[in-house]
């Protein structure tokens, strides 16, 4: 087991592991806890009631987060001609087609946070499936990822949107900010993102649908929110 530096140690003792904090105690507390010299990122996990094996329990979507994300996000855009054009006036970090798909296969390039696709593309974009997959950054129509509408899907993600999906253990991580947001905005931020996740639920879905909630900083400990109290 790895062990934690004295900072995170007295970090991890004004934090109650058994207590379900509110909402806003929760922010309160993971500010006032945080432990690195940098700005930490505060991240999201809920622990679903879905089984992810089946299509119909699978959630994926994506959301512009009131206050954004802190991050400076780079994207690359897949296409051509005049969407080409579009892509770069409305603000990609690098735009372009069969070249770029080279790029990644060859150089193992990944200075890209997400990639946006028009849909004539996804012919190229799909080969590269095994490589972008992994790691989340294949472009997908439910995260407005693959669009006709680049101008509006690059203001989006420049602005601070933030997909969440059910990943292999049914459980969701979604970064909601940075440290230095304080209490209220990163708690906004949550709430949104929690109300996302509840309009999304599936159909099939059966019995408490958020089991748990927790958030963290990137070096700190992380602690417990009441599910019960998620929207209060």
């Amino acid at each position: 087991m790895a062990k934690h530096g004295k900072k995170y140690q007295e970090a991890a003792k004004l934090i109650n592991r058994a207590e379900l904090y509110d909402i806003e105690d929760a922010f309160a507390t993971i500010v006032k806890t945080t432990t690195a010299n940098f700005d930490e990122t505060v991240e999201a996990h809920f622990r679903m009631g879905l089984d992810g094996r089946h299509a119909d329990q699978q959630i994926r979507g994506a959301i512009v987060l009131p206050n954004g994300t802190g991050k400076s996000v780079k994207v690359l855009v897949f296409a051509k001609g005049e969407k080409a054009h579009e892509a770069e006036a409305a603000g990609a970090d690098y735009v372009g087609a069969e070249e770029m798909a080279e790029k990644i296969q060859k150089e193992n390039w990944f200075d890209f946070d997400v990639v946006v696709a028009t849909p004539d593309m996804m012919g190229v974009v799909g080969r590269l499936g095994k490589i972008l997959g992994p790691k989340g950054l294949m472009p997908n129509p439910k995260s407005g990822t693959v669009t006709m509408d680049l101008t509006k899907a690059l203001a989006e993600i420049k602005a601070g949107k933030v997909e969440y999906r059910l990943d292999k253990t049914n459980i969701v991580h979604t970064p909601i900010g940075k440290v230095s947001f304080g209490p209220e905005k990163l708690a906004e931020n949550y709430r949104a993102l929690v109300d996302a996740i509840v309009k999304a639920k599936p159909a099939a879905a059966k019995g408490q649908y958020i089991r748990s909630a927790s958030i963290a900083c990137t070096m700190g400990p992380g602690l417990k929110i009441n599910p019960q109290k998620l929207l209060g």
